[in-house]
């Protein structure tokens, strides 16, 4: 017997599903760009936590902030360890120095256009003058 398929399109939770695919960049600001997500790196980045004891902070399932943690997890901004029964997760400063660098390419990319966009203006004022 065949299972049954509802009709229509499938939703799927797009938090998890299809990320690991996306290019490391993807992932990154994919990770950070939900604030649970960015207070678990804030957290992690000061002090190692359970994700036990993350799982007590958040008014969330605990395997919702299972599926947090490894979307961090993929996206290098946490690393998990074993001790005992739990894990550990600590924060990642270098894939945050990346998300930074990223960002500081872009900013270099608008400033320099900007530049080129007043030197037109320019260009343009001195034109219309004679």
């Amino acid at each position: 017997m065949l299972a049954h398929r509802p009709a229509g399109p499938v939703t799927y939770n797009h938090m998890v599903v299809g990320v690991r695919e996306r290019h490391g960049t993807d992932r990154l600001f994919h990770a950070l760009a939900d604030a649970t997500r960015r207070d678990i790196v804030e957290r992690t980045i000061q002090a190692e936590y359970s994700v036990s004891a993350l799982g007590r902070l958040y008014p969330m399932s605990f395997a919702a902030v299972q599926k947090h943690v490894r979307v961090l997890a993929d996206a290098d901004l946490v690393t998990k360890r074993r001790q005992g029964r739990e894990q550990l997760v600590s924060g990642n400063v270098d894939a945050l120095r990346r998300a930074s660098q990223v960002l500081d390419a872009y900013e270099e990319l608008w400033r320099r256009r900007m530049g080129r966009f007043g030197e037109i203006l320019a260009e343009d004022s001195e034109g219309a003058g004679e």
